[in-house]
């Protein structure tokens, strides 16, 4: 907020778009509030559910404060209703993730094909509540330790899940563990995997417009949609219903998605035409 204050106040922009959920993106949207600048949230309305994810607190706060709110499907903009958010504020947009993928994917299909095997479970793995806690990162590593016995597990470690692992004197050898990867690099992999497991959230957004399965490592999520309509499955903390609906993929009898509407590469010319035609409200208002 500091940094970000003398930037604005020196830019004077029109309106300020902020994206995701990330500290960034509220801090951004309440040193705008104070300043009187326009603000629009670009992957507005997603909702967890629970508020002991810090994400749930910064869409929270940067919802109610931001004046133009970009969603990228349905559910968003149900639960901005609900939230009381003025109808003429939101615009579904669709994805600007897809923007991303859809231009980069041709490139993407191209890269890290040496050394791997022909079908193999990626693995993502970072949030607190899963690599912070001994038991809880212990209980997975070992289920993907079981996993890899019947399909090789390539796992792109996150900085803190690999010092996690180093701290709780874990032992992963077994697994193919890779350094951090380019979005371009991971994307090929992810194209290309038999099955994400993973627990983040824009990779089950990423695997469902892909049609890959994913199997997601929490109890819930605020992308609904990727279960509902896409391939996305919560397995959360449970062995038994990760390794059942492991058995489904390699049976061939994963679930088949469908990517949601406007989940098609041009949610940011949306964006930019609802900005051009907003125009007039986002003017200050001569005193």
């Amino acid at each position: 907020m500091i940094r970000i204050e003398p930037v604005l106040t020196d830019l004077k922009p029109d309106v300020v778009l902020v994206y995701g959920d990330v500290n960034s993106t509220m801090a951004a949207a309440l040193v705008c509030a104070k300043l009187g600048l326009r603000v629009g949230h670009v992957e507005a309305g997603l909702r967890s559910f629970d508020r002991t994810m810090p994400e749930e607190i910064n869409r929270l706060v940067t919802d109610q404060l931001a004046d133009l709110l970009f969603t990228p499907s349905q559910d968003g903009d149900d639960n901005l209703a609900r939230e009381r958010i003025a109808a003429g504020r939101i615009f579904r947009v669709g994805n600007v993730m897809i923007d991303s993928l859809v231009r980069l994917l041709p490139f993407a299909r191209e890269t890290g094909r040496d050394g791997l095997p022909d079908r193999y479970a990626l693995v993502t793995l970072h949030r607190p509540s899963n690599v912070d806690d001994d038991k809880a990162l212990r209980g997975i590593l070992e289920s993907l330790l079981e996993v890899n016995r019947n399909l090789p597990v390539v796992f792109p470690a996150h900085p803190r899940t690999r010092q996690r692992i180093a701290d709780f004197g874990l032992h992963v050898q077994q697994l193919r563990v890779l350094d951090p990867l380019p979005y371009v690099d991971f994307l090929g992999l992810q194209s290309r995997a038999t099955v994400v497991i993973t627990d983040s959230g824009g990779i089950q957004e990423e695997t469902t417009y892909l049609g890959i399965p994913c199997l997601t490592l929490r109890e819930n999520t605020e992308r609904p949609i990727t279960v509902s309509m896409g391939t996305n499955v919560l397995v959360g903390r449970d062995a038994a219903k990760l390794h059942a609906e492991l058995s489904r993929v390699l049976d061939g009898a994963t679930k088949k998605g469908n990517i949601p509407p406007l989940w098609d590469g041009h949610a940011g010319e949306r964006i930019a035409d609802t900005l051009t035609g907003q125009w007039s409200e986002l003017q200050p208002e001569q005193g």
